[in-house]
């Protein structure tokens, strides 16, 4: 490769983070910016399509200086290659939508999406914890100003507020994991973080697992994800599919190599994610509410994602975060358009809408197919991929993820069955009494609207031969690792019939929907009892002991110096200044009668040094 070349492309890495930071940053501090709001964010993000392209290609790494011992650096590996253009793609499909949905505050919103963006692009190129934290930081922050984007209304602030809340919390391991590499000896690159001594290596791979653990909306961080649905739904479609919760489970497949160096960390994260993908499958099942379903969903398929990382079986997660990222981006769009148009996304709401618009329903049939692992579609490599590496080191980890693959069929499959249906079954209300209950819809679904559900069911249909021959075994010699990409037929075999026979029975009879599961397995109400509560009573506690012990003991000590100063200034006046003055008299007293013999009369004088030689005198005739 040539220097100008390399070159070039160290230039376009660092533009893809920082064009779209300054192009959003303008869009939402300059008043009046809405005209010119949607072809800035759309020429932005497809600029970015095509630098991504430019350095999946080249693979550039470029560093500057930061602070003593590291450096802030970005680069572009195998990983992050393939990775990297997704991001870039899917956020231009969204914004693309976005110019069809979003009415009022384009500039504002469309900037924030820009700033988001551009964060989510930095995470992904990262190579040291200090560029990481960064973008961490204002991914967080902005997906709080984007989840709370109607910020007139207080239950989607409070929504905004509960995510960045509780993926704070998460983000607060990355800080340990950075002072522990530091106290390890490895320094702060990414690469170099197994290379910590023990046992500060597992606190880093402590620290690192929980806050990706957070952001990846995983067991026990997954509620917060219930309430981010109140975000528009282009915000949904970008953060909860390629970006930010995404970008939890890339973090660990990025340091995949640190878990395994523990010892431990590795089979801990794989149980995390399977049983995350079990149980928040069970409450996808339970949902009325369309965008609910396809959170929980989302938490569930990045626990396949996880599963992978701790496994180390990191082509096939790769494979899957991708073909994740294509069908989900897909499925929210299309609850967008839906909702967009008839104001509601609950599913009762939804009955027959496919035969409404048989564009936008044939696409999210296409991603609900692929989501419930139908072949060929894209998920049911990419799982299938994931569950061989599980078959290949534990049965019960095996067991656990085909059961989450079957709870995804089944939630999946009641999707395509709700929005084709003729009518609604016995027992159900009728869907137009579910109307406008959200919002006012438009009634109708227009082209920006539906030309990215298109190329999103493209990807949702192909991107499962990342998993498969022969882009299977290349992908895994990429990201060195040795025997990847292999997918037994009959593996895949078993994931198929499983899907077709549940998704058959699914359309033959209603799901069984476990109530206890339809508020998120009592996650946030857990997390209030257990965090939040004894935070406030703590802080209560402090408050009042400040009030009562500290305030007091402030209000206490002038009050008591200002006695004490009384009581100096009466003992200086009486006492001290009285000592002073009878001292004074005596004094003066003395020099009366001292100056009583100073008449100025001579024979006085004579009378006086008589009196004293005759006082020597007697002096020395007494002594002797």
């Amino acid at each position: 490769m040539s220097a100008s070349s390399t070159s070039f492309a160290s230039l376009v890495l660092w533009a893809l983070v920082v064009l779209p930071a300054v192009v959003g940053a303008v869009l939402v501090l300059v008043p009046r910016a809405d005209r010119v709001a949607n072809a800035a964010a759309l020429l932005t993000a497809a600029l970015g399509v095509a630098g991504a392209g430019v350095v999946a290609v080249q693979r550039p790494q470029v560093a500057v200086p930061f602070m003593a011992g590291t450096d802030l650096g970005l680069g572009v590996d195998a990983l992050s290659a393939v990775v990297l253009p997704t991001v870039s793609v899917v956020t231009l499909l969204v914004l693309a939508f976005a110019v069809g949905d979003i009415r009022e505050s384009r500039a504002r919103f469309h900037g924030l999406m820009l700033l988001f963006a551009a964060a989510a692009t930095f995470t992904a190129t990262a190579t040291t914890l200090p560029g990481l934290l960064m973008a961490w930081e204002v991914m967080g922050a902005t997906s709080y100003a984007l989840i709370g984007f109607w910020w007139r209304d207080s239950v989607r602030m409070s929504a905004g507020l509960t995510a960045f809340l509780t993926t704070r919390a998460g983000d607060l391991g990355l800080y340990g994991a950075a002072g522990a590499a530091l106290a390890g000896g490895a320094g702060l690159a990414l690469v170099d973080l197994p290379d910590a001594t023990s046992p500060w290596r597992g606190a880093v791979a402590v620290g690192l697992v929980v806050a990706a653990l957070g952001k990846a909306a995983q067991l026990p961080f997954s509620f917060w994800l219930s309430r981010a649905m109140e975000g528009p739904s282009p915000v949904s479609a970008l953060l909860h599919s390629a970006a930010m919760v995404a970008m939890g489970g890339y973090l660990l497949l990025r340091v995949q190599p640190l878990l395994a160096a523990t010892g431990w960390a590795a089979m801990a994260t794989a149980w995390v994610g399977v049983l995350t993908a079990v149980a928040l499958g069970l409450v996808a099942v339970a949902q009325h509410d369309l965008k609910q379903l396809l959170a929980a969903s989302t938490a569930a398929q990045l626990g396949f994602v996880v599963l992978a990382a701790g496994l180390g079986s990191v082509a096939a997660g790769t494979a899957q975060l991708v073909a994740h990222a294509a069908t989900k981006a897909l499925l929210f769009l299309a609850a967008g358009a839906w909702l967009s148009a008839l104001g509601t996304k609950r599913l009762d709401g939804l009955v027959g809408v496919a035969r409404r618009w048989p564009l936008v329903g044939w696409a999210a049939t296409v991603g609900a197919l692929a989501l419930a692992g139908i072949p060929p579609l894209s998920l049911w490599a990419t799982k299938d991929a994931v569950l061989a590496a599980a078959l290949a080191q534990s049965p019960w980890l095996y067991a656990a993820g085909l059961a989450a693959s079957v709870l995804s069929a089944a939630y999946a499959g009641r999707i395509v069955v709700v929005v084709w249906r003729g009518a609604p079954r016995s027992g159900e209300a009728d869907p137009a009494s579910c109307f406008d209950e959200e919002e006012r819809g438009t009634r109708s679904v227009n082209a920006w609207q539906q030309a990215p559900l298109v190329v999103l069911a493209a990807g949702a249909a192909l991107l499962g031969l990342l998993a498969l021959p022969p882009l299977g075994q290349p992908l895994a010699q990429a990201l060195s690792e040795p025997g990847g990409g292999e997918v037994a037929p009959v593996g895949l075999a078993v994931s198929a019939v499983f899907a077709l026979a549940v998704v058959l029975a699914v359309m033959r009879w209603p799901v069984p929907q476990p109530r206890w599961a339809v508020t998120w397995l009592g996650l946030e109400r857990a997390a209030h009892v257990a965090v939040v509560r004894p935070t406030l009573w703590l802080g209560a506690t402090l408050a009042r002991f400040d009030d009562d012990v500290l305030d007091r003991g402030v209000e206490w000590l002038p009050r008591a110096t200002t006695a004490a100063a009384r009581g100096a200034a009466q003992f200086d006046e009486r006492r001290v200044d009285g000592a002073v003055e009878a001292l004074a008299a005596r004094v003066r007293r003395l020099g009366d009668l001292a100056r009583k013999p100073q008449t100025g009369q001579l024979h006085q004088y004579y009378l006086h040094a008589l009196a004293v030689l005759a006082a020597g005198l007697l002096l020395l005739v007494t002594v002797r």
